[in-house]
């Protein structure tokens, strides 16, 4: 190979110039830009960039989303909530979070529900409450002036105490979003609290204390996720129906409401719905002596819950009862979408059931093993003409007759 000649260049060689070292690349953003990116951090982080520069001195200030959370108490964030606010002088506010991982002091509730007033008088679209802990609960009273905004579009409640009997979000006309998890209704002024919220498109009930909210019709909602735990007193030991003999019996006596569909014909309007349940628990069966017509529902999701009893009666009445049903997935003794065993049945396409939806083109049947109860799931659906199963075994895929 010749001499390489000095001073010519490789072909294909890089011409762009090195890169500047040591130049603040960040701070020659706009101030609009850099307000977005603060934004995004937790506000104590926010603040200490006002140490980095005089130019980033007053930069926090008009953040927009303000993310207060600690895994303590309340109390370790308390003095810095009140400056942050009082600083901020009123200026608008697009996101609220506040988390404490650790609970709160019955001192710091009046605190906590000034600054939740706070936020929503000026302005703020999303409110998120996340209050853990051992210590006391974060109650909440007076929802239908507290909230009460044209401007929130999304609310999330986590271990919050509700004191009204009737969550009126009809003030909320922007509310698009409602997820209520891990709350307690105990202390509601009725027994069964109503949840009110007309314009609302998206829902996400995680009820795990005391009684199952009253939903009342949604013309807007478009997708729900309704889960009843254990703890909530909807349920009894001797009875899936809710009418055992015992009359001292809360689960089954102490409903005001026995003449009201209490959850499914508040949620018969959704297109997307997912309904999971213990078995013990009764209030979806009971709900079905209304027999509410899903008129747009076009996925649904349901767990063993509706598997019981025997005959299937429960699966058979949602089945019925949504005429437009597209998809429908059972997950059985299985957490989350992620289970061992998969098996995908389409109905037959010439003989197919009139008693359910012709717009049906596949049903799901998720669970970690092919057991008795799941092939009486199997049989059920055959009844309808759901059949030509195909079993996905972790990553395998298998053609079989399984009835």
């Amino acid at each position: 190979m010749p001499p390489r000649k000095r001073g010519r260049k490789d072909e294909g060689a890089a011409t762009a110039a090195p890169p500047e070292v040591g130049r603040d690349h960040i701070s020659a953003l706009p101030d609009d830009a850099l307000q977005h990116i603060l934004s995004s951090l937790p506000a104590q982080d926010a603040v200490r960039t006002c140490a980095l520069a005089r130019r980033w001195r007053h930069l926090w200030k008009f953040t927009k989303d303000l993310h207060m959370t600690t895994p303590d108490s309340i109390e370790e964030i308390r003095e810095f909530v009140d400056h942050l606010l009082l600083l901020r002088a009123g200026l608008p506010i697009d996101t609220f979070e506040l988390g404490a991982g650790d609970g709160l002091s019955e001192d710091d509730i009046p605190l906590v529900n000034l600054w939740i007033r706070h936020a929503v008088a000026y302005k703020v679209q999303v409110l998120q409450l996340e209050i853990f802990g051992r210590w006391t609960w974060l109650k909440l009273k007076n929802l239908h002036l507290v909230f009460a905004s044209q401007h929130l579009t999304r609310l999330e409640f986590a271990n919050i105490r509700f004191n009204d009997s009737f969550f009126n979000f009809s003030s909320c006309l922007a509310l698009q979003d409602l997820r209520i998890r891990m709350c307690e209704l105990m202390h509601a002024k009725r027994i069964s609290s109503y949840i009110h919220a007309p314009n609302l498109a998206s829902l996400w009930l995680d009820e795990a204390f005391e009684r199952a909210a009253v939903l009342e019709r949604m013309p807007s909602l478009v997708e729900a996720v309704v889960t009843i735990h254990v703890f909530c007193s909807n349920s009894c030991s001797r009875t899936t129906s809710g009418s055992c003999d015992d009359l001292d019996c809360q689960g089954c006596h102490d409903i005001e409401e026995d003449d009201t569909c209490v959850l499914l014909q508040g949620l018969s309007i959704a297109k997307n719905l997912a309904l999971v349940a213990l078995s013990n628990t009764f209030i979806f069966r009971r709900d079905l002596k209304w027999c509410p017509t899903f008129s747009n529902l076009r996925t649904s999701l349901l767990n063993e819950y509706w598997c019981v009893p025997a005959d299937f009666s429960a699966l058979e009445c949602i089945l019925e009862h949504s005429p437009v049903l597209e998809k429908l997935t059972l997950q059985l003794f299985c957490k989350g979408p992620k289970s061992k065993v998969e098996i995908k049945g389409i109905p037959d396409p010439i003989e197919r059931s009139a008693a359910i939806s012709e717009h049906l083109r596949i049903v799901e049947v998720k669970c970690e093993v092919v057991d008795e109860t799941v092939l009486n799931v199997l049989k059920f659906l055959n009844k309808f003409n759901i059949n030509k199963l195909r079993l996905h075994y972790s990553h395998s895929l298998y053609f079989c007759n399984l009835l």
